[in-house]
């Protein structure tokens, strides 16, 4: 019998954590007879109730239940990166604990995998919940990453998605980079992948956790992460101001009577160089301040304790069973 892992990213939920649950739990009477399902829940360094109600749930249900605690907060990707060490299925299903991804979608995602697909990539056609500004800029951010980067993602792909057992050893051993976007390395890390659409549910407690400057700082690291144009903005630039310099000393030569006193139009110009070399100086820093994060090599995540789970390396790095 095949066994599928569900991992759940968990950060200061305990408004919704019994009624997914409770949505996990039907779904599992439905499957379980064709697929053994491992729920691990992965805390990411829970400050209300969530710790407490993650082990009365795992307490209750140690043939299924999974538990990790971190020690601290290291954030939604460390978390699910997590998950993908310490889960053991044939198929691993990411997903958030709001109920934004629903549970009901699971058996639809284990047909593709007896299909044959290795990667299932949830594309949220609608998510009422998230307001006006943020599907803006959602759509500008696929947008944007689509034409910087060589590699082409899915539009309005989520966080909710599903991989095979082949996939995650890849994603182990060779995606380790500290700055993460696993969303990303999973659309691009190839196999036969598609595609299930999905319209996000209502979230059944709390608030987002990815406020507007998270998400700027989010969406920079992804852009610097996959593509390397940014760093060729110089050369543009230079080109730019060198045709702009030709057609200033053009205007000046042919409009000029007498000795032109100049001064504006130094001005301007100097304003204006100085403009575009900072910009490429801050650019180059942001790659160097990536390097920086790189070359530390501290650890992902640090798991404090875990929960019906084998005794593991406390690093979030290439861990072994002792």
């Amino acid at each position: 019998m095949k066994k599928c892992s569900l991992i759940v990213s968990v950060y200061n939920e305990e408004a919704s954590l019994e009624k997914f649950f409770e949505a996990c739990s039907s779904v599992y009477k439905r499957i379980g007879g064709e697929y053994n399902l491992e729920l691990l829940f992965v805390d990411d360094g829970s400050v209300d109730k969530s710790p407490l109600i993650l082990d009365q749930i795992a307490a209750k249900h140690p043939d299924w239940v999974r538990v990790i605690h971190f020690s601290r907060n290291f954030g939604h990707e460390a978390a699910m990166t997590a998950g993908l060490d310490y889960a053991g299925g044939d198929f691993l299903i990411f997903m958030d604990a709001d109920l934004q991804h629903s549970p009901e979608l699971i058996p639809k995602m284990l047909e593709k995998f007896r299909e044959g697909f290795h990667v299932v990539s949830m594309v949220r056609t609608k998510n009422s919940s998230a307001g006006l500004i943020k599907n803006i800029s959602s759509a500008a951010f696929y947008w944007i990453l689509n034409h910087l980067s060589p590699l082409h993602f899915e539009a309005n792909a989520s966080d909710f998605f599903g991989i095979s057992s082949e996939v995650q050893e890849v994603l182990k051993k060779y995606y380790r980079e500290k700055v993460r976007y696993l969303r990303g390395y999973v659309q691009s890390v190839g196999f036969r992948k598609t595609t299930i659409e999905y319209e996000a549910g209502v979230r059944q407690g709390g608030k987002s956790h990815y406020s507007i400057r998270k998400l700027l700082v989010f969406s920079k690291n992804t852009l610097l992460s996959f593509s390397n144009l940014p760093l060729r903005l110089g050369i543009f630039a230079s080109a730019c101001s060198m045709f702009l310099g030709v057609l200033l000393l053009l205007y000046t030569l042919f409009t000029r009577k007498g000795a032109p006193s100049g001064y504006a139009t130094i001005v301007v110009l100097l304003c204006f160089m100085f403009a575009v070399l900072f910009f490429v100086v801050g650019i180059i820093g942001e790659y160097i301040s990536l390097l920086f994060e790189e070359i530390k090599d501290r650890p992902i995540y640090i798991v404090s304790e875990t929960k019906n789970l084998e005794k593991r390396d406390r690093k979030g790095m290439e861990e072994e069973k002792v």
